[in-house]
């Protein structure tokens, strides 16, 4: 099966859940910006809620984050998304806005992962799918999120094809998503979970409660 869509793969360590013999599915939904995204998402189980603090329609500020995290469990994972940005202003936003974990989009080294690594943050470092695939870890991050060879660009995906992650890693499927594809992306690849934002919209940036609660009742209809 060949998807129309971008996938995206989170290599994970830090969790148990898995979706071999049965285990819940872990879903995580991004890029959410209101107190009835987030009430809706939690509400409809979630395991992980993403902020996004880089350009984006998407983008909020440090002080709406927080306001929007302390509605968050504490099982919940609250993740901050990030883009090329400065160390000193991930490390700023991160504990303004009480997030749980940092995901990085760009070429930050292994020096910029360990300046965060003694902040307590779960660190998500995000690379391209290519000839070869980066294994989690090498530079000291906790989860490897695994991006399309043309990061965004909405270049179909063959879910047939996927990084042969390691023995044992755990991943997430992300990017694309919606809640009518979502279970034949997951019959296919077999992931330890899903991420999606777009995929729960109703135009560009703005999150429509129906399709998140849509989105991980799919996503689990099989696990």
């Amino acid at each position: 099966m060949v998807a129309s869509t971008v996938l995206y793969v989170i290599v994970v360590h830090t969790y148990e859940l898995d979706t071999v013999g049965g285990m819940t599915l872990f879903v995580k939904i991004c890029g959410l910006r209101t107190e009835r995204d987030v009430d809706t998402a939690v509400e409809a189980g979630a395991d992980a809620i993403g902020f996004v603090f880089s350009d984006s329609p998407r983008r909020i500020d440090p002080a709406t984050a927080a306001r929007l995290a302390a509605r968050i469990p504490e099982s919940v994972l609250t993740v901050g998304v990030f883009r090329r940005e400065p160390l000193d202003y991930v490390r700023s936003v991160a504990v303004e806005s009480g997030i749980g974990a940092v995901q990085l989009h760009g070429p930050e080294d292994r020096g910029y992962y360990d300046e965060l690594a003694g902040g307590g943050w779960t660190l998500i470092r995000a690379a391209a799918f290519g000839d070869s695939v980066p294994r989690c870890g090498e530079l000291g991050e906790d989860m490897l999120l695994i991006d399309a060879p043309v990061p965004g660009s909405g270049v179909a995906w063959d879910w047939t094809v996927k990084p042969q992650v390691g023995p044992g890693e755990k991943w997430l499927l992300a990017g694309g998503l919606t809640p009518d594809n979502v279970r034949d992306a997951v019959d296919a690849t077999r992931p330890w979970g899903v991420d999606v934002s777009s995929g729960v919209e109703r135009s560009r940036g703005v999150k429509d409660p129906a399709l998140i609660t849509a989105f991980v009742e799919a996503a689990r209809a099989g696990s």
